[in-house]
């Protein structure tokens, strides 16, 4: 009765941990997120082969350490998912810390790999990007403050906040990397949104990012190259906008067959940022279309169950995680059909990447811990006076 009343599902005292994380747990999206791997692993094998030969490595190579880091992915996914929520902001504050000093460390002891950005440590036997742990950890964090400083005589949460948002921002722009500096500075806008800010000053937020995009593009080469290839109305097929459009184009509804693409074999990048046009091509637009109802339910569902929670800080913390998971793959999708300028960023379980991959997993594994059902009232109960 008291499920059917307040729509949660009561608490069953001396519950051994499994059994509670089963019932208690969103299924589904756990579902979509195996599934977006099993798709990775099959594109993977689709597009990575040509690069394995152009490094002298075995045929295979990618996909096998692409299912390695998968393993480690989903196997974190699974123990941060059955955490408690003060437990996953523990594990938040811990990995932040460590992955900003690893961020701040990087233009000293970091490398770009003949790409042109520092964003990586080289360890030899793998590579290592702060950025993608720094994403969760700061959602958490910022969400603790903007929830810590709704409290009678709280901290100013916001302002503390705020700044360590802009100090992260700036540090991923002078990487360069413009995109996951937009994608933390969308993520807190979100959490700031939600935790009731004043819309003047959402606005004067977008001007600054319209602003520090004018800069960029006057000082940064980089930069104004994407710009200015994302904005002329003719597209050079020898680039990879070009390689990835017309693939998209060529794959029609239902592709040109299993092992038959072509595009895997000129774009570089085919296995990581461009995999939706190895997607495209091999398989058409209906694996391209059930890729996106994958990403749009995780990020639905998680909403939809965070809109009935009562703790400010899960309702936060919960909703920073599900949209930039949501947008990094709009994101990663929107550039490869020219929708936006290229931003070097991964497909979330889709793409070859062992930061990305193990990242993407202890990210999913908190929203899953956040969106678990609780036994508690629904927040319309208490805007309702029904609580009692």
């Amino acid at each position: 009765m008291t499920e059917m009343v307040y729509g949660a599902v009561p608490d069953r005292g001396g519950e051994p941990i499994l059994p509670k994380w089963w019932r208690t747990v969103d299924k589904w999206s756990m579902t979509c997120v195996l599934l977006l791997f099993a798709i990775g692993l099959l594109l993977g094998l689709a597009s990575s082969p040509p690069l394995a030969a152009r490094n002298d490595f075995a045929p295979f190579h990618y996909v096998q350490r692409q299912a390695a880091f998968g393993g480690l992915a989903i196997l974190a996914m699974l123990i941060t998912s059955m955490m408690s929520p003060v437990m996953v902001r523990r594990l938040a504050v811990l990995g932040f810390l460590a992955s900003f000093v690893a961020l701040a460390l990087l233009p000293f002891l970091g490398t770009d790999f003949g790409k042109g950005a520092v964003r990586w440590y080289s360890l030899g036997f793998a590579s290592f990007q702060p950025s993608e742990f720094l994403k969760p950890g700061f959602m958490v964090v910022a969400a603790w403050m903007l929830a810590a400083s709704q409290e009678i005589n709280g901290p100013p949460g916001k302002t503390w906040s705020f700044a360590l948002c802009v100090a992260i921002a700036l540090m991923l722009a002078f990487q360069p990397d413009f995109g996951q500096a937009c994608l933390v500075l969308f993520g807190w806008g979100v959490m700031y949104f939600v935790a009731g800010a004043p819309m003047l000053l959402l606005v004067l937020m977008a001007g600054l990012v319209v602003m520090g995009g004018s800069l960029a593009y006057s000082n940064s080469e980089h930069f104004a190259r994407r710009i200015d290839g994302f904005l002329s109305p003719d597209v050079d097929p020898t680039t990879q906008l070009g390689y990835a459009t017309d693939a998209i184009m060529g794959g029609g509804l239902f592709g040109v067959g299993v092992g038959e693409g072509q595009v895997k074999w000129s774009l570089p990048d085919a296995h990581t940022d461009f995999i939706v046009a190895v997607a495209a091509e091999e398989y058409g637009l209906v694996l391209v279309l059930v890729i996106i109802a994958l990403y749009a339910s995780v990020t639905v569902r998680s909403l939809l169950r965070l809109m009935k929670e009562r703790d400010p800080f899960i309702r936060l913390a919960g909703t920073g995680l599900a949209c930039i998971f949501g947008v990094q793959a709009m994101i990663n999708m929107g550039v490869a059909v020219r929708l936006l300028p290229a931003k070097g960023m991964t497909l979330p379980f889709v793409s070859y990447g062992g930061s990305s991959l193990i990242a993407g997993g202890i990210a999913v594994g908190m929203l899953l811990a956040f969106t678990r059902s609780r036994p508690q009232g629904e927040i319309a109960d208490l805007l309702r006076g029904r609580v009692r």
